[in-house]
């Protein structure tokens, strides 16, 4: 990691000096009815408590994690948004994402709560299968975000989809 990146590390997160350069973190907040950013589903290699609203979840790369940010105001729910995300290695190519750090590789992103109630209903159903979302196809996320911008309803995944996933893995495709 360059001086630069390392620097511009420490400055998104500066009550965390620790943290380690080649893991991707994210920032969780937890306010109440105002701001709560937590993670669905996911694996991490370690966790910071900063304080007693915010934590520092780190993962390894090629990890995959889903991150669920909410907002309201006094009013009403002002944002929701789900983003399924893989861990980068350093060097490689990323999106950036707000309160992830670097960055990772956006597998499924989608805003307003009908559409990221429909993903949490994915994710449940994969669960229901008896698989971790985590090790599921990229493709079928992929697949989930295109339908839900195209309008249509999301396939399901199935166990022999996983186990050709599992399968293309081994082989190394």
């Amino acid at each position: 990691m360059t001086a630069i990146a390392a620097t511009s590390l420490r400055a998104a997160f500066p009550a965390a000096p620790q943290l380690s350069a080649h893991l991707v973190h994210v920032e969780l907040i937890w306010m109440e009815k105002r701001q709560e950013n937590w993670i669905r589903f996911g694996t991490h290699a370690h966790e910071q408590i900063v304080d007693r609203r915010r934590r520092i979840l780190s993962y390894r790369p090629g990890a995959v994690f889903a991150f669920v940010r909410w907002a309201a105001n006094d009013f009403a729910t002002v944002t929701s948004r789900i983003a399924i995300v893989r861990a980068m290695s350093p060097g490689e190519a990323y999106q950036t994402l707000p309160f992830v750090r670097p960055g990772g590789e956006l597998l499924l992103k989608v805003e307003s709560w009908p559409r990221v109630e429909r993903v949490l209903q994915a994710i449940d159903g994969i669960e229901r299968l008896g698989i971790e979302p985590e090790s599921v196809s990229p493709d079928h996320w992929r697949n989930i975000h295109n339908r839900i911008a195209a309008g249509q309803a999301p396939r399901s995944y199935t166990l022999d989809q996983h186990r050709a996933a599992l399968l293309r893995r081994r082989v190394g495709l």
